[in-house]
This record gives structure tokens, C-alpha cells and sequence, in this order.
């Protein structure tokens, strides 16, 4: 394909990654509230409070976003990507001048960027499709992870079955090595949870970390995982190792290990070839 119009496919999958990330925006705030209200409303029932329900019912479509300090309603001129932050309201809300996170713009501007590249780098393909929502769901569940220490089941396992289901045109794995992949994920970090536990007597991860593992491992196909478990445990302890000494971060205070697979996990979607094949190499 030629250059001109690889990039115009980047440029447009960008413009496409910025609405994108405006909604995962609304997906990590809104998904664990929906959870928990969902949880609250298990735990009346089997209380037997019949008819009890939460006092306003979210969605992912409703109600419309508003600004958490005045309740002041997103107007849609408010919601344009990256500019209503950086140009129109100046990274304060319209209402009541509170500052707004920086975190909406830096996940719009992250989907963006990457979203370009996978559009660059797979070309028109269905790869480049799959490889979109992978992404997608990456991004999301590290920052809902970072916030609540959960990696939602309804991201997770329907992202496993998506990998299975495109590797039965082998997109980005044989089907054989994506099904064992999703299997060696699972038990990877089941077996190190449970030998954990065993020797400290402690919990050192969710079972959230063995899904979101299985489902890069039937999307990337179990060669992947050494990989993938290599990096995400290295930058994991990097990260862990420096929130200690630098800001005393307590030893006994969980740091989720979500977001380090994620980032592993995207690495390998783009590069874990040729990390693979040059660390074959030095080793023999």
C-alpha cells in the first residue's frame, strides 16, 4: 500500500480513537459504579428487600455526564476531544470552575495515537480491526484496574472469545495455539496465585489478572505468554520498586498488576515477534 494512503488510513483511525476514547472515558468511570450497584442490588434480594433498587440507575448511555462537584451537564460543545479540554473549558468545568482530571485527555489522546498506529502498522486489514478493539479494552480495563482493582468479567471474557473467534482465520495465531494459549494464560497466574497463598498465607492478585492473561493468550497464541508475563513483571516491579522508595508507598499496599499486563499485552501485539526472535537468539 502506498505511503499517502497508509497514512490517511492512520489519520482517520486516529480522528476514530479520539471519539473512541472520549466513551472509554465513561466506561472506566461508570462500569464500577454499575457493578457495584449491581452487587448492592444481589445482596438485597437475597436479603429478601424486595423492590429495593438504586436511587439512580446507571448505564453506560445515561444519565448524561456531569461535573461530579456541581452537577452541571456536559453540553456536547463540551465534549469534543482533546479541544473542549484544552481550548474551550481550559481543564476546568464551565459551572463551578472545578479543575477536571487531566486523565480524560491523556486517555483520548493515548487511544488516539495508538489507535493510528494500529492502523499504520496492520494496514486495511482484519487484523487491524481486531487489533483495534484489543486496544480499546486494554486501555480500559488498566485504568479501571488502577482505580478500583478490578478487571470486569463483561471486558475480560468476551475479549477471550473475540481472540478465539478471529484466530479461526488465523489473524493473529493459529487456532490450536490461541486455544492453548487461552489455557496456559489461565493456569499461568492461577498456579502462581495459589502457590502464593500457600507459602504467605496472602492473596497476591485477582482472579481478574488470570482472565485478562488468558484472553492475550488466545488472542497472541501461547508463544506469546513467556513474553508477555516476562515484561509485565518487569515493569511491574520497576513501578512497584519505585512507589516504595520514592513515595513510600506501604510494602503491604496493593499495586495492580492489571495495567502491567495490559501494556505487556499491546507490546506483544505489535513487537512480541521480534522480541521473541532476539530473545531466542542471545540465549542460543
Amino acid at each position: 500500500m502506498l505511503p499517502e494512503t497508509l497514512g490517511g488510513l492512520a489519520a482517520a483511525a486516529g480522528l476514530l480513537g479520539l471519539c473512541v476514547g472520549s466513551f472509554l472515558n465513561v466506561v472506566i468511570h461508570r462500569l464500577p459504579k454499575m457493578m457495584e450497584q449491581e452487587w448492592q442490588a444481589q445482596c438485597a434480594e437475597l436479603r429478601g428487600e424486595q423492590g429495593a433498587t438504586a436511587a439512580e440507575p446507571l448505564s453506560l448511555a445515561k444519565p448524561r455526564s456531569r461535573c461530579p462537584t456541581c452537577g452541571h451537564q456536559i453540553t456536547a460543545i463540551e465534549n469534543i476531544p482533546l479541544v473542549s479540554y484544552l481550548l474551550i473549558l481550559k481543564g476546568k468545568c464551565s459551572g463551578c470552575h472545578a479543575r477536571i482530571s487531566p486523565r480524560y485527555p491523556i486517555i483520548e489522546a493515548l487511544t488516539g495515537l495508538v489507535s493510528a498506529y494500529v492502523a499504520w502498522h496492520f494496514g486495511p486489514t482484519l487484523q487491524a480491526a481486531g487489533a483495534l478493539i484489543l486496544v480499546w479494552s486494554l486501555i480500559a480495563l488498566a485504568a479501571i484496574d488502577l482505580d478500583t482493582q478490578l478487571l470486569p468479567d463483561s471486558i475480560t471474557l468476551p475479549l477471550l472469545w473475540l481472540g478465539l473467534t478471529l484466530n479461526l482465520w488465523g489473524a493473529y495465531a493459529d487456532l490450536p495455539s490461541a486455544v492453548v494459549g487461552a489455557m496456559l494464560g489461565y493456569l499461568a497466574l492461577w498456579s502462581v496465585f495459589w502457590l502464593f497463598k500457600l507459602v504467605t498465607g496472602k492473596e497476591g492478585m485477582g482472579y481478574g489478572d488470570f482472565k485478562l492473561l488468558a484472553a492475550l493468550g488466545a488472542w497472541l497464541g501461547w508463544q506469546m505468554l513467556p513474553a508477555i508475563i516476562l515484561l509485565s513483571s518487569v515493569v511491574g516491579a520497576i513501578v512497584g520498586i519505585t512507589l516504595i522508595v520514592a513515595t513510600r508507598h506501604g510494602r503491604n499496599v496493593p499495586i495492580p498488576f492489571g495495567p502491567y499486563l495490559a501494556a505487556a499485552g499491546g507490546i506483544a501485539l505489535f513487537w512480541g515477534n521480534s522480541i521473541t526472535h532476539s530473545y531466542l537468539g542471545l540465549i542460543g
